[in-house]
């Protein structure tokens, strides 16, 4: 798969704009980094779109920008030459697509029928929109319509907000969903910059669902772990379980046999995508430790940050 498209996939939401004053451009992209989300579709739907491109692709280089609503190989190379990494059409129109795929340039037609499916595999496509996706049956109609497809992904677009946004993106045809409620026309053309920037984060954290998984905590020895446990236990009336290496008091609460991770232990903090949580830590600067991945069946599971805090070693787990 294409790298910017594989970006896409760890962004996990993709931001679809419809900007009338290219003023405007520079400001809402600072605010969606600012909330997290270095992506953006600016569509071809106002006589804006070329302008606001180049302003944003001069000012962030490294943001996985890309044009929305190209219908024509004219506007292809309008949106190209302003600075778009990738094209994206509301439908499968093949001159398009294979112009696109001439120029080596990612492109992601829309599709609403396992016709329209067979049509870009026969296109050699990887990636496709699903659009609109839920006036087209949303999820389920979806999760339908890829299961013949097995090496087919999906960018579904339409009708998706904070709400549905967790049961498309769980699927696994599902590459990213392209969403406008955090990006809404009013908000830009009202300069409600921070807004949109507190919704881009609230998105963001939707997807990642970060929550206290349970508390690790350092042990002497066996015998300790286990009197400890065991008197812990016995105070917040939670079950104890033997794991191995350590002992589970109820599910929030680890105590460790041995002196593990951390000068205290360690915190485990449960996500929705592992892939997408790491990517978005090391977008803000975190590093983690590739010593300590566990993966299984080749998919990530846990992994530990290089940082400590307070005392305690973190890593995240996939829920």
């Amino acid at each position: 798969m294409n790298s910017a498209l594989s970006h896409l996939h760890l962004l996990g939401i993709i931001p679809v704009i419809a900007i009338d004053d290219a003023k405007n451009a520079v400001p809402l992209a600072n605010a969606l980094v600012e909330g997290g989300l270095p992506c953006a579709e600016i569509t071809f739907r106002t006589s804006a779109a070329e302008a606001s491109i180049a302003a944003i692709a001069k000012a962030f280089p490294d943001m996985a920008l890309g044009a929305g609503t190209v219908l024509t190989t004219e506007q292809v190379d309008q949106a190209l030459g302003a600075g778009a990494k990738y094209i994206v059409a509301p439908g499968l129109n093949p001159d398009v697509v294979e112009y696109c795929l001439k120029k080596s340039i990612p492109v992601t037609p829309g599709v609403a029928t396992p016709s329209d499916v067979e049509q870009a595999l026969a296109l050699g496509l990887e990636v496709v929109k699903f659009f609109p996706a839920e006036a087209a049956g949303g999820v389920d109609f979806l999760k339908a319509m890829s299961a013949p497809y097995k090496g087919l992904r999906f960018i579904p677009t339409g009708g998706i907000d904070d709400k549905n946004l967790l049961s498309y993106l769980r699927l696994p045809s599902v590459l990213a969903c392209g969403g406008s409620w955090m990006v809404k026309s009013d908000l830009i053309a009202d300069g409600k910059f921070d807004t949109i920037r507190d919704l881009t984060r609230a998105a963001v954290q939707t997807m990642l669902g970060f929550h206290l998984r349970h508390v690790g905590i350092n042990g002497v020895d066996e015998p300790t772990a286990t009197a400890d446990a065991t008197a812990f236990g016995e105070l917040v009336g939670m079950p104890v379980r033997d794991a191995g290496g350590a002992l589970f008091v109820g599910v929030e609460f680890e105590f460790l046999k041995r002196q593990f991770l951390g000068t205290h232990g360690h915190i485990a903090i449960s996500t929705n995508f592992i892939d997408r949580a790491v990517a978005y830590c090391e977008r803000r600067g975190y590093r983690f430790r590739p010593e300590t991945r566990n993966e299984k069946n080749g998919v990530l599971q846990t992994v530990y940050f290089e940082k400590e805090f307070a005392g305690f070693a973190v890593h995240l787990i996939q829920v």
